[in-house]
């Protein structure tokens, strides 16, 4: 069979020139730039997409925030809320340690206040109880001198006068400044004694020291005035009842008693009768 003949195209005159001809493009070179130009255009059609769902984001973003602090206001409300319950109880932990303090501190104040009493009462007992102790011992020393009195004193005259008028006064307390009938000082007790027979005596010791006739110790005589102290400065004054003995309103403790010389022996004496 003979072969069709196929028409001759001109070349171009520059066409025996390598490098002034043209490439040619092969199917598949120009589909795969199609293909990566069709991949661009996705890409960018998926970047627009993409962008479009960017730009909406903030919506939905914006709609979620109010949740969000709604969330952190809730907590921070419920925090706030422990934190006040734990301060009211730490607040109630301290009143109640203050108030358990200030109850031992009372407790204590009362302690002491009833210890505190109950010396005093022990104290008011026991100064009861030797009264009444002394009470006891004067009226036994009472009962003993109008029993047995032994005194020289004459039964009667201005002596025994005075003499009966001090031992009816033993036992009465003895009161500085007191003048009878039922409290005497020392002095007064002298001179209310003295008064019985008509003999005004100074009021205080120191002057009854003065008066009369000085007599000495050795030569007492009853009724006879003891003093202590220096002649016109005495500080205490008695009377001698004889058997070495005088009465006198010694001090608060004593009173008016019956004492030996030989126990406080006296400075000097005067007699008066």
């Amino acid at each position: 069979m003979e072969q069709p003949l196929v028409p001759l195209v001109p070349m171009s005159h520059t066409a025996h020139i390598r490098s002034h001809r043209k490439p040619r493009r092969n199917a598949p070179s120009i589909a795969v730039r199609a293909g990566v130009a069709g991949g661009v255009l996705s890409t960018a059609a998926v970047a627009g997409a993409s962008a479009q769902a960017f730009a909406a984001e903030p919506v939905t973003q914006t709609l979620e925030l109010p949740t969000l602090t709604a969330d952190l206001a809730t907590q921070a409300a419920q925090s706030a809320d422990a934190t006040q319950q734990m301060a009211a109880g730490y607040q109630l932990q301290a009143e109640r340690e203050a108030a358990a303090e200030e109850a031992a501190k009372q407790a204590e104040k009362d302690l002491a206040k009833a210890k505190k009493e109950e010396a005093r009462k022990k104290a008011a007992a026991e100064a009861e109880r030797k009264a009444a102790a002394e009470r006891a011992s004067r009226d036994s020393e009472r009962t003993t001198l109008t029993s047995t009195d032994t005194t020289t004193a004459p039964a009667s005259g201005s002596v025994g006068t005075v003499i009966s008028f001090l031992k009816a006064q033993l036992g009465d307390a003895y009161v500085l400044g007191a003048a009878g009938p039922d409290a005497w000082d020392c002095s007064s007790l002298v001179q209310a004694a003295f008064k019985q027979v008509g003999v005004d005596l100074p009021r205080v010791s120191q002057d009854q020291s003065m008066v009369g006739t000085e007599v000495s110790l050795s030569n007492l005589q009853v009724g006879d005035i003891l003093y202590w102290g220096s002649k016109g400065s005495a500080y205490h004054v008695g009377v001698y009842i004889g058997n070495g003995q005088y009465l006198d309103a010694a001090n608060p403790s004593k009173g008016v008693v019956i004492q030996d010389l030989s126990g406080y022996p006296a400075t000097g004496a005067v007699r008066v009768l």
